[in-house]
């Protein structure tokens, strides 16, 4: 395996740029720590080769070699510009340290099948969903007080009327900056990652599901002996082949898209019999614990106000990854506590994107509605031919 030295050497190289950076200490280092832990396996994977699964073991170093370039690139932006400017650009990239960590998690689990028992024990226990989770937490309040710190220390820095009066000019130029870094990026498209195709002898899924619509099922399943739930889309009576592959691409190209904390996250894709007339479609996702929301809210569960807060947080804030990523945002097309998952976590993600729909299609779209009555705007029930538009999901 000739491509361990090179991941090896970005490695090196990346925890050194984590020790150097000044501004988000707290979550490079941390990013750090956990490669340093990854690179312990992929030395034992060199020595001992690769057990288990060699052929998902290779996959995984292959993509690990991947994560560990982009997460180099991430820190690297923290090495070239002055204080305030990284606490910007930090403030902006949670979502990256976010991917990075998700990626390196992908990464855990491959390698893993080529450990013994003790190691991968080790390995699992440091990427502990809930652990890496409230350590992730506490780095990015860590950098919050260093950013609060940091601009105490330029507003004592500054009293005298001179001095402020540069400093207005100087963040006038930031400001200006920081708008044509955001038209810029509204105007790129963002580069997608590829999706795994997953062989059907790597799941393990009950015969029953545990959740119907109208046009899927959910099972629990197993997929690199990780909990999952699988999503097999269904043919209703008047529904053809073409039909249902339409809304299959279409959910999994938004979800590919709009990777976040608290959108549902895809795992791969599974086809069954593509070329025959009744093709299976399945989409491996991360499995939710609790179900929807709305079994929640009906549940005889006592939910804590902290909870019931978080709940409303992260229902707003996939919405808002939703609508705001893109300069072509898209919308959901059916907002309602059915289409958001709740995990073991209570932490609540967005779901079921078979209706998602760009800006530009919805102009077009003169029908579209939101036909889940009780969660309609005001403007569409005081008038039936109202647009359906972002506002609408809003208020849902």
């Amino acid at each position: 395996m000739d491509f361990i030295e090179p991941i090896l050497g970005v490695a090196q190289e990346l925890y050194s740029l984590c020790c150097e950076v000044k501004a988000n200490r707290s979550r490079c280092r941390r990013l750090a720590s956990r490669v340093q832990a990854l690179m312990g396996t992929v030395k034992t994977i060199q020595t001992q080769g690769p057990e288990g699964q060699p052929a998902v073991v290779h996959r995984g170093l292959r993509e690990l070699k991947g994560t560990l370039d982009s997460a180099r690139e991430v820190v690297k932006k923290y090495c070239f510009m002055n204080k305030v400017q990284r606490f910007i650009e930090g403030h902006g990239l949670g979502e990256d340290f976010n991917l990075l960590n998700e990626r390196l998690n992908d990464a855990v689990n491959d390698l893993s099948l080529a450990l013994h028992s003790d190691e991968k024990e080790r390995l699992q226990k440091i990427f502990r969903v809930l652990t890496r989770a409230q350590e992730d937490r506490e780095d990015c309040e860590q950098d919050r007080r260093d950013m609060e710190t940091l601009l105490s220390q330029q507003l004592q820095i500054h009293e005298k009327v001179e001095t402020v009066r540069e400093t207005v000019d100087s963040t006038w130029g930031h400001v200006k900056e920081i708008k044509s870094m955001l038209n810029s990026m509204n105007e790129r498209s963002p580069q997608l990652p590829d999706i795994r195709e997953i062989k059907i002898e790597e799941l393990k899924y009950n015969s029953e599901p545990f959740m119907k619509t109208n046009n899927s099922e959910v099972y629990k399943g197993e997929y690199n002996k990780f909990t999952v739930a699988i999503k097999r889309f269904t043919y209703q009576m008047s529904t053809t082949a073409v039909e249902v592959r339409r809304v299959f691409e279409k959910e999994v190209g938004t979800m590919r898209r709009f990777e976040s904390p608290n959108i549902l996250r895809m795992y791969g894709i599974c086809v069954l019999k593509e070329n025959g007339p009744v093709p299976d479609f399945l989409i491996v996702m991360e499995y939710c614990k609790h179900g929807c929301l709305r079994q929640v809210l009906d549940g005889k569960q006592e939910l804590s106000w902290q909870t019931r807060i978080q709940i409303c947080l992260d229902a707003a804030q996939g919405l808002y990854r939703l609508h705001q990523s893109e300069k072509k945002f898209k919308v959901h097309g059916c907002i309602n506590s059915n289409k958001f998952l709740v995990d073991s976590g209570f932490r609540v993600k967005l779901g079921g994107f078979e209706l998602a729909m760009t800006e530009t299609s919805l102009r077009k779209n003169k029908d579209k509605k939101n036909h889940t009555l009780c969660y309609c705007s005001p403007q569409q029930l005081d008038n039936i031919n109202h647009q359906y538009d972002k506002a609408c999901e809003v208020y849902s």
